[in-house]
């Protein structure tokens, strides 16, 4: 009898410790013009994904400007609702599960984090239009059986403005949808977000500057990452709940870890030891630890065979050195 109680024992420790070890290794699917298929999704697969971010997206004409447009014939199939479905199915097909994370562009693609209405009434007609398109699409997650539904991202000014707004959708979407709940707030936001304890993860868009180096070294980013490690822990601690990096990656470019959220194309330099040294340093410190649940990379094209490549400055990893990291550093916690 005390050796079945042992046996018992030792197997609960080796699940619980197993289970430690997995993450969500996400990578964030770009939409595109047409639908996907197996093509598209084996090279996910390939390199040890096991979540993938489906992308809808709704569109604003400026920052000021209370409506949003969402699931038109202008949009490109894998922007509209019809798409993310048939974007989700394909994955989910091939064991790839789903954080479904409509977003907001911009016209000109100014940074969503400075949406602010001018008067009360453009306040509440951007909420409603917003609640129509989130809650479309908290429908759709239920629907497809998506593991994580992402509420929002990096909508800093509209969040601090109308905190109450945030928290009645939070209850409206709970009434729709039955899986897990972030918002992927951005990198210099996430200390000030409202609303932790009502979801399941701290999401945060993780461009974190760790090294003003234009080659900079693992050991560069790993030092440049301490202070940042420290803050995020001890809001997780605070709110008792996981952190998962909503977005994370690097471009291949010189000085990639000074300012990663910068996606502009003035910056060309080729570098591809430096989006890989950083890449290693964020996975060597973050993926470790409990608290952490893993994250998802940025960004992730449909045409592997055609992305990225040797001249590519941008931040997808596909066919650049950085990849097969990424395949290895996955494959340790699927």
């Amino acid at each position: 009898m005390k050796v079945c109680k042992l046996l018992i024992v030792f197997s609960i420790v080796i699940q619980s410790c197993t289970s430690q070890d997995k993450k969500i290794n996400g990578l964030s699917f770009v939409a595109h013009r047409t639908p996907i298929n197996d093509t598209h999704v084996l090279p996910i697969v390939d390199v040890n994904a096991n979540y993938a971010a489906v992308m809808p997206f709704g569109f604003i004409k400026d920052l000021s400007h209370p409506e949003i447009m969402f699931n038109t014939e202008r949009q490109w199939y894998g922007e509209t609702k019809a798409g993310a479905k048939q974007y989700a199915e394909a994955l989910v097909k091939k064991g790839i599960k789903i954080m479904l994370k409509p977003q907001i562009w911009v016209w000109r693609g100014e940074f969503t984090g400075y949406i602010e209405m001018k008067n009360e009434t453009d306040w509440k007609t951007l909420e409603d239009a917003y609640s129509a398109f989130i809650l479309e699409y908290a429908e759709l997650a239920q629907d497809i059986k998506a593991d994580i539904f992402c509420i929002g991202t990096e909508l800093e000014k509209f969040v601090i403005n109308r905190p109450d707004y945030w928290l009645d959708l939070i209850i409206s979407i709970r009434k729709v949808y039955k899986g897990k709940l972030t918002y992927a707030a951005n990198w210099d936001e996430f200390k000030r977000t409202p609303f932790w304890k009502e979801l399941d993860f701290i999401g945060v868009d993780a461009y974190f500057p760790v090294s003003v180096n234009k080659t900079p070294t693992v050991e560069d980013c790993l030092k440049g990452w301490e202070p940042h490690k420290k803050v995020v822990e001890e809001l997780s601690e605070t709110y008792e709940k996981p952190i998962l990096f909503t977005e994370f990656g690097y471009r291949s470019v010189d000085h990639s870890g000074r300012e990663p959220w910068k996606s502009d194309r003035s910056m060309s330099q080729v570098n591809f030891e430096a989006q890989t040294n950083a890449t290693q340093a964020l996975f060597e410190t973050f993926w470790k630890e409990d608290w952490f649940s893993g994250g998802f990379l940025w960004k992730w094209h449909h045409n592997h065979s055609e992305s990225g490549g040797e001249n590519n400055s941008r931040f997808t990893p596909q066919n650049k050195p950085v990849e097969a990291l990424i395949k290895k550093h996955y494959e340790a916690y699927k």
